[in-house]
C-alpha cells in the first residue's frame, strides 16, 4: 500500500511528491513517457545543453525560488530588458510592470513605449477610484477601463498574448494575474496593485531559472524524491483507476509489464484531456469537454554572429500578429549569464516560438526561424551561419484560461477531490511554472496532515 500514486512526472507532480516525500510520506510517481520534467524539458543544440521547453519562472511568489533551494539548485535572473514589437516598430517593456501593465505611467520608459497622450491617460487610472474595473473578469476589459487603449494594444496585448498565447480579452484575470483584483481593491489603482505585486518579488527582473538551465530543477526533484524513500517510475503508464476499499487501486503497463498499485490517495498531475478518462470511474464529468489548448512550435538555434554580442533586443521581445510569423524571441545568450559563459564569445543561442491560437505551424523549419529572427533583431544572419537547429512540436499544451474553462474546471477539481481524487498541474493552477508548483506545494500539505 502505498501512500500516494502521483501519476504524472511533470513539475507539478514532482513537486506533489518531493513535498510529500520530504514530509515522511511514501509516493510513488508513474510518468508515461521516457523522462521527468514534462514541458520542462532539455536537449543538446549545437553541444550545448539547453532548455527545449519552459526556462523561466515568475518570482512574486517565491515557491519555486524556494523549491530550487531546497534541493541545492542556485537561481539566476536575466540580464537585460526585454521588447515587444509594437504596431511603430520594436520598443522596450517598462522595467517595472506586470504582463506589461506599467507601475508608474509617468516612468520614462512607459512614455517612450506608449506616447505622451497614451502615457496620460494611463495615468488617470489613479483617479478613477478602485470601483472601476473591479468586475472585470478578463484582462483586456480591466487594463482598457483602467488605463486605456494605449496600453491594451502596445504592452499588454503583445506581453500577455505572448505569455498565454490567446487574446487578453479571452484571459481570466485571476488565472493569469492571481491576487491583482485583490490589489486593486486595496489600493485603489492598478499602477499601484501592480506595484503591490511587483514589490513582492524583489528588485529585478519578475523571472528566474536555476543557473545551468531549468530542467535541472525536475531532475533534483526525482533524486529528492528518491532519497527520501519514495519512488519515480518513467515509461510507466496508468490505463485505469478505481476505488479500492478506502483507498484507491491503480493500474497500468511499465517496462516490466502490467500493474496495480494500491494507494491512499491519487493526484492526477496531468493535462485536462488526459485526466478525464481516468476521473470518468472517479466523479460524474458529465458534459465536461477540455477547451482545446494551443500548439506551440519553439525553433532553437545556435548561430555563429558576433553582431548579436551586443544584444540589440536584449533578452529578446514579443510579437503581435502582422510583422513576422513568430510570436516570440529569446536571445538566451544573452538572458541567462550561465548559458553565455557556455556558448562563449560571437556565438548566440535563438528560440524562436510560433503557434498563436488557432495557426498552424507544420511548415515551421529552421530557415523560416532564421529568417525571422533576422527581421526582429536588426541582424543579418545567413543560412551558413546557423551552427546547428532543432525544431520542437507540441500540441495541446497551454490550457484554456478563459473565465469560464477556469470555472468549469474548478467544479471538476472539487468533485474529484471529495471523491479523494485530487488534480494538479496547468488545468487547475493556471499557466507558468510559478502556478503550478505554487498550487502542488499546497495540495501536498493538504494530503500529508491525513496521511
Amino acid at each position: 500500500m502505498i501512500d500516494v500514486v502521483v501519476v504524472g512526472g511533470g513539475m507539478a507532480g514532482l513537486t506533489v511528491a518531493a513535498e510529500l516525500a520530504a514530509r515522511g510520506r511514501r509516493p510513488l510517481v508513474l510518468e508515461a513517457s521516457g523522462a521527468v520534467g514534462g514541458l520542462v524539458a532539455a536537449g543538446v543544440v549545437g553541444g550545448l545543453e539547453v532548455d527545449l521547453g519552459a526556462e523561466a519562472f515568475a518570482v512574486r511568489r517565491g515557491e519555486v525560488a524556494d523549491l530550487a533551494a531546497s534541493v541545492g539548485l542556485a537561481v539566476e535572473r536575466p540580464a537585460g530588458g526585454s521588447w515587444v514589437w509594437a504596431p511603430d516598430g520594436p520598443v522596450r517593456i517598462p522595467a517595472e510592470s506586470l504582463l506589461g501593465i506599467p507601475a508608474d505611467p509617468g516612468a520614462p520608459d512607459v512614455v517612450a513605449a506608449l506616447g505622451p497622450d497614451g502615457a496620460a491617460r494611463a495615468a488617470r487610472d489613479a483617479s478613477l477610484g478602485p470601483e472601476a474595473g473591479a468586475d472585470a473578469a478578463d484582462l483586456a476589459t480591466l487594463v482598457r477601463t483602467r488605463m486605456g487603449e494605449a496600453v491594451l494594444a502596445r504592452l499588454v496585448g503583445p506581453v500577455a498574448g505572448g505569455v498565454h498565447n490567446a487574446d487578453p480579452a479571452d484571459l481570466a484575470v485571476d488565472s493569469v494575474a492571481p491576487g491583482l483584483r485583490a490589489a486593486l481593491a486595496a489600493e485603489g489603482s492598478l499602477a499601484a496593485a501592480v506595484r503591490v505585486l511587483r514589490a513582492a518579488s524583489g528588485p529585478g527582473a519578475a523571472v528566474a531559472t536555476t543557473t545551468g538551465g531549468l530542467f535541472r530543477l525536475p531532475r533534483a526533484l526525482a533524486a529528492a524524491v528518491e532519497r527520501h524513500g519514495g519512488a519515480v517510475r518513467t515509461a510507466s503508464s496508468v490505463t485505469a483507476l478505481r476505488r479500492h476499499g478506502e483507498g484507491w487501486e491503480v493500474e497500468g503497463t511499465g517496462p516490466a509489464g502490467p500493474f496495480r498499485v494500491q494507494a491512499r490517495a491519487v493526484v492526477l498531475a496531468l493535462p485536462e484531456r488526459a485526466a478525464l478518462p481516468l476521473l470518468a470511474g472517479v466523479v460524474d464529468v458529465g458534459a465536461h469537454v477540455p477547451a482545446p489548448g494551443s500548439a506551440i512550435t519553439h525553433v532553437t538555434l545556435v548561430v555563429r554572429a558576433p553582431a548579436l554580442d551586443a544584444a540589440p533586443r536584449g533578452a529578446g521581445l514579443l510579437v503581435p500578429p502582422g510583422p513576422v510569423r513568430a510570436k516570440a524571441l529569446t536571445h538566451a545568450t544573452a538572458k541567462w549569464a550561465w548559458l553565455g559563459a557556455a556558448a562563449g564569445p560571437g556565438v548566440h543561442v535563438l528560440r524562436v516560438s510560433y503557434g498563436r491560437r488557432g495557426e498552424p505551424t507544420d511548415d515551421v523549419d529552421a530557415d523560416l526561424a532564421r529568417r525571422d529572427a533576422a527581421a526582429l533583431l536588426g541582424v543579418a544572419l545567413a543560412p551558413g551561419d546557423v551552427l546547428d537547429a532543432h525544431v520542437v512540436r507540441r500540441s495541446d499544451v497551454l490550457a484554456a484560461a478563459t473565465p469560464a474553462h477556469r470555472e468549469a474546471v474548478t467544479a471538476l477539481a472539487e468533485g474529484a477531490g471529495r471523491a479523494g481524487v485530487h488534480l494538479a498541474g496547468t488545468a487547475v493552477a493556471g499557466t507558468g511554472v510559478a502556478a503550478v508548483v505554487g498550487h502542488a506545494r499546497g495540495l501536498a500539505t493538504t494530503l500529508a496532515a491525513p496521511l
